[in-house]
């Protein structure tokens, strides 16, 4: 059996050694003539898998190592009887740390305080939905819009008009051009004019759904106004100006802690083991190696949300990304793509709060609790 995979999937040999003949190849350029003749295919979302990819191939089954799966034509894949698994969910809590990283510096930045910020979701799906879950954990109020949960009868959802409004907006929908609800450029030039400048704007989700034209245009009458991007319209290539304009700029590396990207190689060596009828041999565990940061210790006087700063900025601070993305484009321009692309293939190795212990010298129900509510283990 031949796998054609994304060279960029981690834990490639380890997991699916046993399952074939393993063929990596990078993603981004792949060819029908590479996988015309492989019996699966794994990819993660710079690949677009659709009719022309492989009309002429023997694939009966396709992964993808991404919660997302608006880069593959499941009709087509469904069509031809070519199964199909993704791994939903595999690094949301890495895109939830990515969001409340990026909080926590502007906030620091501009005054702001966690308890009563309202804050707006755009998807309420596995990152969406764990983010609301975080966030009212640390005493924000929290929006959420998500139209085709709506219509399948879940409660408390709001409209968009209504998260635009919120004091932070926070993207998380897929990408989807047809249908009743396409986010295609959901935030467009007269969504985008609704924001004030006051308003944080943060999209770890895809880069068309924002209209990055209009979006430029605003950042040059309003400089201040503060926007994160992990994900670009362009991608790879990224708009040096746009870039030089947001607050926090990265390279589509939100979801990208250690734990996630395993995660989703697990989940898709796990389906194609189903597919096949074979045994699951490995495990993540057998493979993940141990934090650099095991523990962070506090005083008994420490406040609260002091607390919970840096214990997020000693896991992960964004600003690290965003200075390697603006290093990298100051490259000659012909160079930006394959920059982009390798920050992301040599990214450094990031862990989720989760694997870090917080203790403090005394009893601090509070602040344990909201180290809780980020995802962070607590005890003496």
């Amino acid at each position: 059996m031949k796998i054609v995979a994304d060279e960029n999937i981690p834990l490639l040999q380890e997991f699916f050694s046993g399952v074939g003949e393993i063929c990596p190849l990078p993603g981004r350029t792949l060819t029908a003539a590479q996988v015309q003749d492989a019996d699966v295919l794994l990819v993660r979302s710079v690949t677009s898998v659709n009719e022309g990819l492989l009309a002429n191939s023997r694939v009966r089954f396709v992964g993808t190592a991404t919660i997302g799966c608006d880069h593959v034509d499941l009709d087509y894949l469904q069509d031809r009887g070519i199964a199909f698994a993704s791994a939903p969910g595999c690094n949301a809590r890495g895109v939830v740390e990515y969001v409340l990283a990026s909080l926590t510096i502007l906030f620091e930045r501009e005054g702001r305080q966690w308890p009563g910020t309202r804050i707006g979701i755009v998807g309420l799906g596995n990152v969406g939905g764990r983010l609301k879950a975080v966030l009212e954990g640390l005493g924000c109020e929290v929006l959420a819009c998500d139209p085709l949960l709506q219509e399948q009868g879940v409660a408390g959802l709001v409209s968009l008009d209504e998260v635009l409004e919120c004091d932070v907006i926070s993207l998380h929908t897929p990408l989807t051009r047809s249908g009743p609800y396409p986010t295609f450029h959901l935030l467009n030039g007269e969504r985008l004019a609704r924001i004030s400048p006051r308003q944080i704007l943060i999209n770890t989700a895809r880069g068309p759904v924002i209209e990055e034209a209009a979006l430029l245009e605003k950042l040059r009458r309003e400089p201040q106004w503060p926007v994160v991007l992990d994900v670009w319209e362009t991608e790879p290539l990224v708009n040096p100006e746009l870039l030089a304009r947001v607050q926090i700029g990265s390279a589509h590396i939100a979801g990208y802690s250690l734990d996630g990207k395993m995660r989703g190689t697990e989940m898709i060596y796990q389906a194609l083991c189903r597919h096949l009828k074979t045994p699951v041999v490995h495990q993540l565990q057998d493979f993940l190696p141990a934090t650099a940061l095991a523990e962070l210790r506090f005083g008994s006087s420490v406040e609260s949300y002091g607390a919970l700063s840096t214990a997020i900025r000693a896991c992960y601070d964004p600003r690290t990304d965003d200075a390697l993305l603006r290093r990298a484009l100051r490259l000659p321009v012909p160079e930006h793509g394959r920059a982009f692309d390798r920050l992301r293939k040599h990214y450094r190795v990031r862990r989720e709060f989760g694997l870090t212990r917080v203790s403090f010298a005394a009893p601090h129900t509070e602040a344990e609790g909201l180290l809780k509510a980020a995802g962070f283990e607590t005890g003496h």
